[in-house]
């Protein structure tokens, strides 16, 4: 049985290797400013941008490959969705139920839609 409800994509999370200069360049080019940080609020670990970027600081980073985190996916049925990934065979993460990696080793963390964006979506 395939998963039936909506989902979308909730934001992507990449490695940068200097996080204040990627945090300016996203401010003042594409208007993306920080809605929300981690770790302490002069040097952050990561930060997530207005419209759904998310950046990691990764000071040794030094390759195109890896890039990205994960991805995060907003369902309208967690419970269902989860149960639907879990029967393909993927593998639970140690930071919870809802962190899976596929066997390609792509990473995403799968969360309940709600709020605005859930409404834009899902009552289209």
């Amino acid at each position: 049985m395939a998963y039936e409800k909506r989902a979308y994509l909730d934001h992507m999370a990449v490695y940068v290797k200097d996080l204040k200069w990627s945090i300016a360049f996203f401010q003042d080019v594409f208007h993306m400013p920080v809605v929300r940080t981690a770790g302490p609020s002069d040097n952050p670990d990561q930060v997530w941008l207005a419209g759904g970027l998310q950046l990691v600081s990764a000071p040794d980073f030094d390759s195109a490959e890896g890039r990205s985190a994960h991805l995060g996916i907003n369902v309208e049925d967690l419970d269902t969705c989860l149960a639907e990934a879990y029967a393909r065979g993927v593998k639970e993460l140690p930071k919870g139920h809802n962190w899976i990696e596929l066997p390609d080793g792509l990473q995403i963390e799968v969360m309940p839609a709600s709020g605005e964006k859930f409404d834009w979506y899902f009552h289209q």
